[in-house]
């Protein structure tokens, strides 16, 4: 196996073992960035340099015994609304063309404290403003979207341009791309990552989290990511946990809700087959299926959007009013449609997220997690715009993507991704799991212990089609 094959957990013990240095590593994937980068358009920026001059230093602590943990010396990518110090932070925007980071964000600093290499800076849908990150193709066939807006990171990550990669989330737009190119994302519980110094969409949907190869590797980067900062109004102060999963795959006792309502409506039969293949296998670990009705569906998509609308119009005011011209037209129309929302939309959508929690909260004392379709269909081919259903009715492909994901932004839950197969194209399929607000630990449990189930997954055909 070529070493940016590796998952981070594996790569993080051969480098302990001294069975691989941070320079064979971080060189590896660069040569990987060399061979499919210009077929796949995953990264803004590709800091080549920068990347080994800290694969040697990571190599020279490393000799001296200085150890920083699992990230030391393995190579991570960034969505491009994440600073880092006198590095460009584009946001994929032709608005932020020249803007240039003063200081580390959070995460970025957390990640530099830990060892990790940042081999660049990963594309967005523009200012995380939509689903399908035009920039890029999908790792598998590059002629489908890429999902988004973390696009480039799943991207990177599937098709070992990155180890591991950092993407942001206000209506899916970790999990949405990691079920589309068959890795594993991870929205953490809202506030549990700080976003000082992360371009923000929505403020108050806005989260960060890692894209990775393997549950394992999501815990890993975020034992790194997690922990208060005053800088980040939503920050929580909570106590140090580790989130790694055990090596035990029982789940008996574990309650999964299995939805009634709204997450296998409107579903591509070979996505709800995998998916229910997948809870199948969680009872079969000895989880109990509870079945559960989803609280409140028919106002999901209108409190997603009466909240992103009204706050990402706000964030850009500025640029609307000077530099119009230099949007995208899809994230242009977006922006000033939320400046015709009244004050009183804005508090009816506020009002329905404040009543979505408490029965999401009701709902979830019930069952220790809930099993889903993390998106309802798999790639579309980029420039589709509709989806249709054997009934007779269609949807917006962006409608579509975001659907399934947006019930765990609005009320905050954490909420995991975790490949569950492929249709009959060869695409990846990815089941959500949601769980109580700070149970990450458990999500990752039985993430886990589904993946110890199946085969190993390989790498993304990447650049074949």
């Amino acid at each position: 196996m070529r070493p940016y094959e590796l998952s981070l957990a594996a790569a993080a013990e051969a480098i302990r073992a001294r069975r691989l240095s941070p320079v064979e590593l971080v060189d590896s994937v660069l040569d990987r960035i060399e061979q499919v980068e210009p077929q796949l358009g995953a990264y803004v920026t590709v800091t080549a340099e920068q990347a080994r001059r800290a694969a040697r230093e990571a190599e020279r602590e490393a000799a001296q015994g200085r150890d920083r943990g699992p990230l030391h010396g393995v190579p991570a990518g960034l969505k491009d609304l994440i600073d880092v110090a006198g590095l460009p932070t584009t946001a994929s925007s032709r608005v932020r063309a020249d803007h240039r980071a003063r200081a580390d964000s959070t995460v970025a600093a957390r990640l530099t404290a830990a060892g990790a290499v940042l081999v660049g800076k990963t594309h967005t849908h523009e200012f995380a403003y939509g689903l399908t990150t035009p920039q890029t193709g999908n790792a598998w066939d590059r002629g489908r979207v890429a999902g988004g807006s973390s696009g480039g990171s799943a991207v990177a990550v599937a098709s070992g341009t990155a180890t591991f990669a950092l993407g942001t989330d206000t209506g899916g737009s970790i999990r949405v791309p990691a079920a589309l190119n068959g890795v594993v994302g991870l929205k953490p519980t809202y506030g549990l990552v700080p976003r000082h110094g992360v371009t923000s969409l929505s403020w108050s949907l806005d989260h960060v989290g890692p894209i990775t190869r393997t549950v394992e590797d999501a815990a890993i980067v975020l034992n790194a990511l997690a922990g208060h900062d005053p800088r980040d109004p939503a920050s929580l102060a909570t106590p140090a946990v580790d989130h790694r999963p055990g090596a035990d795959t029982d789940l008996t006792g574990l309650r999964v809700g299995v939805p009634r309502t709204y997450y296998f409506d409107h579903v591509d039969a070979q996505v709800e087959a995998a998916v229910r293949r997948a809870i199948g296998q969680l009872e079969a670990l000895g989880a109990r299926l509870v079945e559960v009705d989803i609280p409140m569906t028919r106002y999901i998509q209108a409190t997603l959007w009466g909240l992103v609308a009204p706050e990402a119009s706000a964030y850009h005011e500025a640029g609307l009013r000077t530099v119009p011209d230099l949007y995208q037209a899809d994230v242009r129309v977006l922006l000033e449609a939320g400046e015709l929302m009244t004050a009183g939309d804005y508090l009816r959508a506020q009002r329905s997220r404040t009543l979505m929690r408490s029965e999401w909260g009701r709902m979830l004392a019930e069952v220790d997690v809930i099993a889903a379709p993390t998106v309802p269909i798999t790639a579309v081919r980029a420039g589709e715009e509709t989806v249709s259903w054997p009934d007779g009715t269609a949807e917006s492909v962006s409608d579509a993507l975001v659907r399934l994901s947006a019930p765990a932004n609005i009320t905050g839950v954490p909420a995991l991704s975790v490949p569950v197969g492929h249709d009959t194209a060869g695409l990846p399929i990815g089941m959500q799991l949601l769980g109580r607000p700070l149970g990450e630990r458990t999500l990752l449990r039985v993430g886990h212990a589904y993946e110890q189930t199946q085969p190993a997954r390989a790498l993304a055909p990447a650049a074949a089609h």
